[in-house]
């Protein structure tokens, strides 16, 4: 007699185990259940779309100052902003009017196709909820009788993992606008020019029809259509008791825009160093989108500042400019005009963001050496340093207008920027010294040993970024 063994009371089942009829129907239905459920579960299980936006500059206040098209050539904004209520309630009601009750699949507007075409009516609506559509706009397939199962299957398995809110939220990003904009943020901004949040209720009917047929109805493109379906659409918000009699009648006046408005172009050099990483951006930051501290009015005055003496500074053979404005208080960035933009001009290489580019900083490093030597007690404002012909160990140099003056006060010779005063000044100082206390201060671009640049480095002789310079000087301002 051989005892059957048992594992925390579940005996195993013995070589001859059989089962019944109703035990093998239920068996199967188990397995195909798991079988579908893993199928079903599995359908979404990476991202619908990629992130590939639009790179987004704005001010401190959110006022777009520069956008550059995504890489796949859509003008598609990063999720930086809310989408305003007033869209998303024009677009409910002209595409889904019960997306918060349905599960994925609006039943009754599938009867009502599908009687529709039963009776060889022309169907005004389709089926499709926003659901549904999220998922076509994702797979880009041909609309066939398999797709429509297909989006029903994987709208239902959305709805169960992200929920409603996020599905409405990607909608409004991911949807197309007509031609190569994508997405409510963008759309306001080329189809208004101005940011999704200031957009008038007429202008968020207009944009809440234009992704039901794209490529039909836009802007500048049947516009008595467009027109039409706009007014409808205020009419039935009217009737909803979502306008007042006298604000459908003024929002039917309002003018549908004619054409894409040009995006602003205010900061072109900046949006690009944030996007290389050469200027540093907030770790919290969204991929492209950046909201900076910027003053949008004082920079388009600084544009126009450069664009004024350009001409002169061309006529002398000098093709770029550069411009950074700061508060120093607060340690913030209020201006940024990385270089004079001439696209057109080659020769001026005026893409190149000349603020984080590394080159000779000239005599913008006396200063630190004039308060370093006073803060070590070396140096008094009035103390007379020697201007007279120099030579230290074969170096030799020389001032600009290749002149001497003598004994000359240190206060005097830092106003006239004189070399050679400068350069006995680092003699006593010591360039070791120097050299450690440029890089404390932030000077990252003097990557080699002290002995590399010698008595040259308080003419230029070693590179720092501008950038690098002005953070500098705005904590010498702060001290």
């Amino acid at each position: 007699f051989i005892q059957e063994p048992k594992v925390a009371g579940l005996r195993l089942m013995p070589a001859d185990f059989k089962l019944n009829k109703t035990e093998k129907k239920r068996l199967s239905f188990l397995l195909i259940w798991m079988v579908f459920s893993l199928l079903f579960w599995n359908f979404t299980t990476g991202k619908l779309f990629p992130d590939t936006y639009s790179g987004v500059l704005l001010d401190r206040n959110g006022k777009l100052l520069q956008a550059r098209i995504a890489s796949d050539g859509q003008w598609r904004f990063p999720p930086g902003k809310k989408v305003p209520e007033g869209f998303k309630t024009a677009l409910l009601h002209f595409e889904d009017k019960r997306f918060y009750y349905h599960p994925g699949i609006d039943p009754l507007r599938v009867a009502k196709a599908l009687l529709n075409r039963i009776q060889g009516k022309p169907t005004k609506s389709g089926a499709s909820t926003l659901s549904m559509q999220l998922v076509r706009i994702s797979r880009r397939q041909n609309r066939t009788l398999y797709q429509k199962i297909m989006e029903s299957v994987l709208a239902l398995r959305l709805e169960l993992v992200w929920g409603k809110e996020k599905i409405l939220d990607t909608w409004c990003r991911q949807a197309p606008f007509g031609g190569n904009v994508v997405g409510i943020d963008a759309a306001a901004w080329r189809y208004f020019g101005k940011d999704a949040s200031l957009l008038s209720q007429a202008q968020c009917c207009a944009l809440a029809v234009l992704p039901n047929s794209p490529s039909l109805v836009r802007p500048g493109k049947n516009t008595r259509l467009f027109l039409k379906k706009r007014n409808q659409l205020l009419y039935k918000l009217k009737q909803k008791g979502l306008l007042s009699e006298s604000d459908y009648q003024l929002a039917c006046l309002e003018p549908l825009p004619a054409e894409p408005h040009p995006l602003p172009e205010n900061g072109p050099h900046l949006l690009t160093s944030l996007l290389e990483g050469k200027i540093p951006a907030e770790k919290d930051a969204v991929k492209g989108f950046f909201q900076t501290s910027l003053d949008a009015t004082l920079q388009e005055r600084c544009l126009q500042k450069l664009a004024i003496h350009y001409p002169q500074w061309e006529a002398n053979g000098i093709l770029n400019g550069a411009l950074l404005v700061l508060d120093i208080e607060k340690n913030e960035v209020l201006a940024y005009v990385g270089n004079v933009y001439q696209p057109h001009k080659s020769e001026a290489d005026s893409y190149v963001d000349m603020i984080p580019s590394m080159r000779s900083p000239g005599s913008t490093l006396k200063p630190v050496l004039y308060a370093a030597m006073q803060e070590d007690g070396l140096l008094l404002p009035h103390s007379l340093v020697a201007d007279i012909p120099t030579e230290i160990s074969g170096y030799q140099p020389k001032n600009f207008d290749l002149s001497h003056s003598g004994a000359v006060a240190a206060d005097e010779a830092l106003a006239r920027s004189l070399n050679i005063p400068a350069v006995r000044m680092l003699q006593q100082y010591r360039y070791e010294r120097l050299h450690s206390l440029l890089k404390e201060l932030g000077l990252k671009g003097l990557s080699k040993p002290a002995d590399h640049y010698g008595l040259s480095l308080i003419l230029g002789g070693g590179e720092n970024s501008m950038w690098q310079l002005a953070g500098m000087y705005a904590s010498l301002a702060r001290r």
